[in-house]
């Protein structure tokens, strides 16, 4: 009964449409927050609107495999428990944000060159908490650089939680988007005891090719001074001719003072490919 609608926000609720529903000709946003939904209907109400442009999905519930096909999305923010996401058919999405809460056992593995060929128009993305477990189980799964590069990235923020396999996707996609301004890291958990030397070496090592000719500014937070950070740090710091600011925000516990004071050491050693780089630790 509501065929000329344009932009639908249900909160808290069950959703199960008569057999006889056909979608929403005239949607140009969906926003569903703790809602209650099967993954196959999820689907068949993304396909049935083919105007849709934003999709904003927040759940709680644990959700199977989803496939997202809407020429005109140009915005999907995804935040919830699922085991498998596929873009098959987003030519235009510019934003995506991705939040995956699911446990790492139940997620299901997908391509991770694949899933970034399908967004050839990105510019804008954010992967939250566990995001990229979908994607790889290991660091050797990660590309040297995606076969389709991001041509059009501008933004770029992920949390880094799982070690080497988080920095390799990080890396990767850094250097698969030779436009990229922006960079924002989270290394809320990025811990490197068990992690070989050589095995940081190498991933490193796949960087020295790449010049990271856009970058401008880069905000690290959570830093706790472990060896993946610090050569993170300095490979941007080496990488990037028009770097203007890097803020470094360290990890706040109870030897707060003297981490910082510890990276505030390390910086100084290291050198700069931007002589005008404002490299601020807080």
């Amino acid at each position: 009964m509501c065929l000329q609608l344009m932009h639908l926000t249900l909160r808290n609720c069950v959703i199960c449409p008569p057999p006889a529903f056909k979608g929403f000709d005239m949607l140009h946003s969906l926003e569903l927050c703790d809602v209650t939904i099967s993954s196959t209907l999820l689907e068949s109400l993304i396909s049935y609107s083919p105007l849709l442009e934003k999709f904003v999905v927040k759940i709680s519930d644990n959700l199977d495999h989803i496939q997202i096909k809407a020429p005109n999305l140009r915005s999907f923010d995804f935040t919830g428990c699922i085991k498998y996401i596929s873009l098959s058919n987003v030519p235009i999405l510019s934003k995506l944000s991705l939040f995956n809460a699911g446990s790492f056992k139940e997620s299901e593995k997908c391509d991770f060159d694949k899933f970034f060929q399908s967004v050839p128009a990105l510019e804008h993305l954010y992967l939250e908490y566990a995001s990229n477990k979908f994607l790889v189980t290991g660091a050797a799964e990660v590309p040297k650089r995606l076969s389709s590069p991001l041509n059009y990235l501008k933004r770029f923020h992920i949390m880094l939680g799982g070690g080497l396999v988080d920095v390799s996707c990080a890396l990767c996609l850094i250097r698969s988007s030779q436009y990229l301004q922006d960079i924002e890291m989270e290394a809320y958990n990025l811990l490197d005891e068990l992690v070989a030397t050589n095995e940081v070496d190498e991933v490193f090592a796949r960087f020295s090719d790449v010049t990271l000719n856009h970058l401008r500014t880069v905000k690290l937070e959570g830093v706790h001074k472990t060896e993946l950070e610090l050569q993170l740090i300095k490979l941007l710091l080496t990488k990037s001719p028009m770097l203007v600011r890097m803020l470094i925000d360290p990890s706040s516990n109870d030897d707060y003072d003297e981490n910082r004071d510890t990276i505030l050491a390390e910086l100084t050693k290291f050198q700069r490919a931007s002589h005008k780089a404002e490299v601020v630790c807080t």
